[in-house]
């Protein structure tokens, strides 16, 4: 289901975490060759990217929603 970003957060390794509108958590790791996401670096470029929309497969699972701290 597709879901929009809303806001992000680091993770306990500094990793950025998109908290999508639905309430789920997705990792948004910039990790080439595998996944191109350059944007997730900088302020600007995750900013710029709220409101993207993410397939959430939680959603998709029915999965209560996430918590910071909880994952």
């Amino acid at each position: 289901m597709q879901q929009a970003i809303m806001a992000y957060h680091q993770d306990e390794e500094h990793h950025w975490v998109a908290e999508l509108v639905c309430g789920h958590f997705q990792h948004v790791r910039h990790d080439p060759p595998w996944t191109v996401r350059e944007w997730v670096t900088t302020d600007l470029g995750r900013a710029q990217h709220l409101g993207m929309q993410l397939n959430c497969k939680k959603c998709d699972r029915e999965e209560p929603i996430d918590a910071i701290g909880a994952s």
